[in-house]
């Protein structure tokens, strides 16, 4: 007798780093009652890499300021050990400031300690499933300064904007501007976090907002 096919698909597994041991257990405690395997925890930077190497986590969930020294030092260190590492910063520091500074520094998602325990399961399910999370509010007030005085896009995401405010696809940017379309999909992911927007229209809207589009006039 053949027996029937099963398909075992595996959990996402994850990191807790954070150097309150009450932080740490709470968020197990939440995650373990998801669909995750919570499979280390660590009190300190050094420990962090350590457990990363070891466990190679689907997320890893960092706090930004372990006893005062800033965490994103390490994620240099954490890509090279484990590339395929997803990193939401856990934080105190809910500013716009330190938000820009996590995603420059690598980070793919954003979120403050403070948040409700269903934004945390929804930060940790972007992250496993690939994508990336800033909290709303930040969202919001990057979109309410529409002038980007503090350059949240670089340059080169400004012209992505422009482009796909213009309604080309993506072959057809990257031909335009010479790269790959890998690139400009990974360009316009990074630009959604920093705007903290998902969809099409928003794009389009923060990109005319910015006077990006061919009838803007900045291109």
């Amino acid at each position: 007798m053949t027996s029937p096919d099963r398909t075992v698909t595996a959990r996402p597994t994850i990191l807790i780093c954070d150097d309150h041991p009450v932080v740490r257990c709470g968020i197990r405690t939440l995650l373990a009652e998801e669909r995750y395997d919570v499979v280390g925890e660590a009190a300190d930077l050094a420990g962090t890499v350590e457990q990363v190497d070891r466990h190679r986590p689907t997320v890893l969930l960092l706090d930004l300021s372990f006893l005062g020294t800033i965490s994103l030092g390490i994620l240099p260190t954490v890509r090279a050990v484990s590339p395929g590492t997803r990193v939401l910063m856990l934080t105190m520091h809910n500013d716009l400031d330190s938000a820009r500074q996590s995603l420059a520094a690598g980070a793919h998602g954003f979120l403050p300690k403070d948040a409700a325990a269903e934004e945390l399961v929804a930060a940790v399910d972007a992250l496993a499933a690939g994508g990336r999370y800033l909290d709303p509010a930040l969202g919001a007030a990057l979109l309410d300064r529409p002038d980007d005085p503090d350059g949240a896009l670089s340059r080169r995401e400004r012209e992505v904007l422009g482009l796909i405010a213009d309604g080309l696809t993506h072959h057809q940017i990257a031909d335009e501007l010479g790269l790959s379309v890998r690139t400009i999909e990974a360009q316009r992911a990074s630009i959604k976090v920093k705007l903290g927007v998902s969809r099409r229209a928003e794009l389009i809207s923060y990109a005319r907002r910015l006077r990006l589009t061919t009838t803007g006039g900045e291109r």
